[in-house]
């Protein structure tokens, strides 16, 4: 069984920020694969069940996604290879993608509270949101809603990022690396 963690924040406030791509991604994976929801208050989140994978969104809010995660995988003894964790990157420019397994939490505290519950050796896929001019401006940054243009193409960006979500169920990381992994959005849109 493969458990999908999409990261973002409960709300209607928050559907649209940059924060919530692992929301969007989540939301996509459950639609193409007519997965039903078998949410119970003790997850803390929605969660969706297909024939071989389980799709979560915490509903703890960001900075406490792994108490989420980690009841989920206690309860359906997910192994840590088989967790998929996807997630807003600030260090990618928009529209980037990159697949990797373990690493640093870079600062993004869905992934600091995660790696406190179940150590950093899951899966990522990193999704670019671009970031701002100053440090200071990120928290803000990541609750705001994509720029119009950005809004324009992230339809196509969730569509590539669930499609390579779903061939890391059958291929190993470096295949999926290197058919998926994105520079930057221009790459989709040539």
């Amino acid at each position: 069984m493969t458990l999908f963690v999409g990261l973002g924040n409960p709300g209607s406030q928050y559907e649209n920020t940059r924060h919530n791509i692992g929301f969007k991604v989540i939301d996509k994976l459950v639609d193409d694969s007519s997965a039903r929801d078998i949410s119970k208050t003790s997850f803390q989140g929605k969660l969706y069940r297909s024939a071989n994978s389980l799709f979560l969104k915490p509903t703890t809010f960001m900075n406490l996604s792994g108490k989420s995660l980690q009841s989920v995988k206690n309860f359906f003894k997910v192994e840590l290879e088989d967790v998929i964790v996807i997630h807003d990157d600030i260090d990618l420019p928009f529209g980037a993608v990159r697949f990797k397994k373990g690493g640093g939490h870079g600062g993004h505290n869905g992934l600091r509270s995660i790696d406190g519950h179940i150590t950093k050796e899951y899966l990522r896929v990193r999704v670019g949101v671009g970031k701002p001019e100053h440090k200071s401006q990120v928290s803000d940054y990541v609750l705001h809603d994509f720029s119009e243009d950005e809004s324009k193409v992230l339809d196509k960006l969730i569509d590539h990022v669930a499609q390579g979500c779903k061939v890391m169920l059958t291929e190993e990381l470096n295949e999926v690396k290197s058919k998926y992994s994105l520079k930057s959005i221009d790459a989709l849109e040539g």
